[in-house]
């Protein structure tokens, strides 16, 4: 029985950088923010997605955040971005620096090669 391929997920990088309406809050006032306002926006119109959180301010000035978005299709995707943009979080708590989107492994999909990665492990410590 021939197996049904599925569309890839699409895994977006959101870089970000918090502007002063966020900074100038507690942050309970901004965990309320986000559980509050953007949270139910996201679940009210999309499904599908999930989300990490990466603090990147101790290393660049220019992105204070990566925020990685893995959505199940590119329709869940775009619904994901009509709710953010409906919220603070969008140029008001957040700058959008860039987004860039993309499928893992796209290469190899297209050229039918098994997909290449890397594992290591850290080296012995001398003692």
């Amino acid at each position: 029985m021939p197996t049904e391929e599925t569309a890839p997920p699409v895994t977006a990088f959101m870089l970000i950088k918090t502007q002063p309406e966020w900074l100038a809050m507690t942050p309970q006032e901004r965990l309320d923010a986000f559980t509050g306002q953007v949270l139910p926006a996201i679940e009210a119109r999309t499904s599908g997605v999930r989300s990490r959180f990466y603090d990147t301010e101790f290393y660049s000035t220019r992105v204070t955040d990566v925020w990685v978005w893995e959505a199940d299709d590119h329709d869940a995707y775009q619904r994901l971005i009509d709710a953010l943009r409906e919220t603070p979080f969008w140029d008001r708590y957040f700058e959008i620096v860039d987004l860039l989107v993309g499928t893992e492994n796209g290469y190899a999909r297209t050229y039918g090669f098994d997909p290449v990665a890397t594992v290591t492990t850290a080296p012995a410590r001398a003692r």
